[in-house]
């Protein structure tokens, strides 16, 4: 019997302006081997971000905190999801003896969701802001925080340790987010930076481009942000971690990223990352003067 066969669509090839450099630099060698040496937990190695050799060598990086198994499954993200590990109540005295043993100038702090927890993991991270303080007073700090279930006790901790910059990213337009963030809500998330402004907070957000919205979407999505007084705005290309994971739909290119930043800049955000390789930490060192 015959058998149809099926035409699947073409994926768009990857551009050249897609193409990472190797880190390189005198303060990048010395924080690579210092990680090695120490064996320290940063995201910019684990990640293999593309701007870890430019971060490194202005002082920056990025530690993730309450393991790294996620209780959510989004559709974009390489982290494994499962049943998380026990908390480790000694983690915030090792993220900031990290950060000493690098001479971290800023230091982004980031976790995995933890909805397996009563207080979302919103004690742990404010251990660890506090480490940090104390080990390393000059040190600024981005939190980079889940969405705690939208609870305004677990988000008060943070607020009460008051970094420099508090994060939340909304990642996609409305339309895709109960595909690509799944267990999450724009509205939600909207809540989140919305009540963090109101405490006093600098907020953030990051939006990933690629996965087939529209230019109306993305230009709605950074309105919706600044109704909301957000300040800053990281706006980055999205790539498939691996086949089990959404596909790229297109290849945003340097000129729309580009115009993004033309527009969000118009609408007053402070400060406007946009560009292929740009990831929730690029240049965040800038976002806490």
């Amino acid at each position: 019997m015959a058998v149809d066969s099926v035409i699947l669509p073409e994926r768009p090839k990857k551009p050249k302006w897609l193409r990472v450099k190797l880190p390189v630099g005198k303060k990048y060698t010395e924080l690579r081997g210092l990680v090695d040496k120490y064996k320290l937990n940063t995201i910019c190695t684990s990640g293999s971000c593309p701007n870890m050799g430019e971060c490194w060598g202005e002082g920056t990086a990025t530690f993730m905190i309450l393991g790294n198994i996620c209780t959510r499954s989004c559709g974009f993200c390489g982290v494994k999801t499962g049943r998380p590990e026990t908390v480790e109540w000694d983690e915030p005295e090792k993220v900031a003896r990290s950060i000493k043993i690098m001479s971290i100038k800023h230091a982004v702090i980031t976790s995995v969701d933890r909805d397996d927890l009563k207080d979302g993991g919103s004690i742990i991270w404010a251990e660890t802001v506090d480490a940090i303080r104390r080990a390393n007073p000059n040190t600024t700090l981005e939190t980079l925080i889940p969405d705690f279930q939208g609870n305004t006790k677990q988000i008060d901790r943070i607020i009460e340790v008051h970094p420099e910059v508090v994060s939340h990213n909304m990642e996609t337009v409305r339309r895709l987010t109960r595909e690509v963030r799944i267990q999450a809500k724009y509205d939600r998330s909207l809540g989140v930076l919305k009540y963090l402004k109101e405490n006093g907070m600098r907020t953030k957000t990051g939006l990933m481009l690629g996965l087939g919205e529209t230019e109306e979407e993305v230009i709605q999505t950074m309105k919706d942000l600044r109704a909301v007084n957000c300040d800053v705005i990281t706006i980055g290309q999205y790539l498939q971690p691996s086949k089990m994971h959404l596909p790229v739909k297109e290849f945003i290119t340097p000129e729309q990223f580009k115009k993004y930043e033309t527009l969000g800049l118009e609408m007053g955000f402070m400060y406007v990352e946009s560009g292929a390789l740009v990831r929730s930490s690029y240049k965040a060192h800038k976002h806490a003067i």
